[in-house]
């Protein structure tokens, strides 16, 4: 899951990204409203941390930029301010769920997780395609009850496939999926054709088929009428 954390204490931002991370999510993070408008308008995210209070504005026009845009992305508003005007207000500007604070960062897992099981997976923490099967919440994958070996990046790749069935995904879209804006210092997405190669590898290796299909001069997609 790619997330963007937006949160102006330091502390407690590094807090969330490092966790985040070692939780196998992708984060960014903005640390102001200009910086999370500059980040919402050139990368997508499947989920957005969002404090309400910023240095330079308000998170709920944040959320009224989003809105307006159609950015497609899950939010969980995070605040220290525990009043009922803010939840009410934030969740009819398109929020999916608010935090107070203080909060334990587990619980902000579970919050995201069930955000991204609501709005990609019609509320379930599995998937399953054919022969492949995929558990989110341990992140394990099977391909005819044999469980994979993947990498996390590998994991993440095929997750962004079958939420994107049959949708060309170009190799910067899938880099900047899976690495954040560490791309934008890349001369090149070379790499990615390495990750998808190795995925479709040890799906075959497991008898499963290959669904993803290389789209000369644009990139990939999973075609589900193999």
């Amino acid at each position: 899951m790619k997330v963007l954390v937006i949160e102006d204490n330091e502390e407690l931002a590094q807090n969330i990204t490092s966790y985040l991370t070692r939780e196998g999510y992708i984060c960014e993070l903005a640390t102001n409203h200009f910086q999370a408008i500059n980040k919402l308008n050139g990368f997508k995210y499947d989920c957005i941390v969002l404090d309400i209070i910023l240095p330079d504005g308000n998170g709920l026009d944040i959320l009224g930029h989003i809105k307006s845009e159609k950015i497609d992305s899950g939010i969980l508003i995070i605040s220290a301010k525990n009043s009922l005007d803010d939840k009410v207000n934030g969740l009819e500007l398109g929020a999916d769920d608010y935090l107070t604070k203080p909060f334990h960062l587990p619980e902000l897992n579970a919050r995201l997780k069930a955000i991204y099981r609501r709005k990609y997976l019609q509320g379930a923490y599995e998937i399953r395609f054919n022969e492949i099967y995929i558990n989110t919440d341990n992140m394990e994958v099977s391909v005819n009850d044999s469980i994979l070996d993947l990498t996390r990046k590998e994991y993440a790749l095929l997750l962004y496939f079958l939420t994107n069935q049959n949708r060309v995904l170009t190799r910067q879209t899938i880099a900047e999926h899976l690495w954040g804006d560490y791309t934008d210092n890349l001369v090149n997405f070379d790499f990615v054709y390495q990750h998808v190669k190795n995925l479709r590898k040890k799906i075959v290796q497991a008898d499963g088929k290959d669904y993803i299909e290389t789209v000369y001069g644009l990139g990939y997609k999973l075609n589900t009428n193999k």
